[in-house]
């Protein structure tokens, strides 16, 4: 090969499109392990006639195997403009908006035809991003995200361990919460710190999800605000006669603390507040 050759083929080489840089701000790290993309989208079970919206595509790690298992409509929410530009190049026939997650009229999404969702989720939003999700988008069949694995073991928490807080208990009252599998930090670029996992999100049927929901997140944030405090002294002032009945009722002592409650019992307690005016 000649010289002129060489230096032709390298100054194409150079010209060819090169992926974006990872953004520090946006807490972006690229999975790019297709094994575990396949994973991730076989917990989804797609069908013919789903909707899937990803959330936070990035580079298109999953995008792929979610438009090879053929929904009958395929969107995805990107905050990243140069990334959500790019992906109907990688992914043709995918509806991108370019927008922050965390401002999503979950709402809106009501009546898309069997909504599943998907995300390998910032580390930085994913607490705030589900528990959004859990109070305003009640049409959904599933949702399979990829978070950090110290969120994920508090998302599938139940009473009584250490991880169990005011997310577990909130997320108990909205769906139900399985931990798929953990993930390391070798599958990604740039490598995270720490540990990821997959978890699945199957909504709880619409009777036992809260009406109030403004009312439950209130309470829950104020009684683990005071975890170590048992329950009558954390209710200090809240605390009668009928709070004292539903504790018996459901075999609750009043010297229980918040992480031994049920997310259905929060939402009981919540309600008895609400109606006596005392929250």
């Amino acid at each position: 090969m000649s010289r002129r050759e060489r230096n032709g083929r390298a100054a194409r080489a150079d010209s060819s499109p090169q992926p974006a840089a990872p953004k520090r701000s946006l807490g972006q790290n690229f999975l790019v392990d297709q094994n575990i993309s396949r994973k991730i989208v076989a917990a989804l079970e797609i069908g013919p006639g789903d909707t899937v919206l990803e959330i936070g595509p990035g580079r298109g790690a999953l995008s792929g195997c979610i438009a090879a298992a053929g929904p009958g409509c395929y969107l995805a929410v990107e905050k990243d403009l140069d990334l959500a530009m790019a992906l109907p190049g990688l992914v043709p026939g995918v509806g991108v908006t370019a927008m922050d997650a965390l401002r999503l009229d979950w709402g809106r999404l009501a009546g898309l035809p069997r909504l599943k969702l998907a995300g390998n989720l910032p580390y930085n939003v994913a607490s705030p991003l589900v528990w959004d999700l859990c109070a305003g988008a009640a049409d959904f069949e599933r949702a399979v995200f990829m978070v950090q694995h110290e969120v994920a073991l508090r998302m599938a928490a139940r009473p009584g361990c250490g991880e169990y807080g005011a997310l577990s208990a909130w997320m108990g009252n909205f769906v139900t919460v399985d931990y798929l599998f953990k993930v390391p930090p070798t599958v990604f670029r740039p490598r995270p710190k720490v540990d990821s996992a997959v978890v699945r999100l199957v909504p709880r049927p619409e009777g036992e999800r809260p009406g109030d929901t403004a009312g439950v997140a209130e309470f829950l944030k104020f009684c683990f605000s005071r975890r170590r405090k048992q329950m009558r002294r954390a209710l200090k002032g809240l605390w009668t006669e009928d709070i004292g009945y539903l504790f018996e009722k459901y075999g609750y002592s009043p010297t229980c603390r918040p992480e031994e409650l049920s997310p259905e019992f929060f939402r009981i307690v919540a309600k008895t507040l609400k109606t006596h005016g005392a929250s």
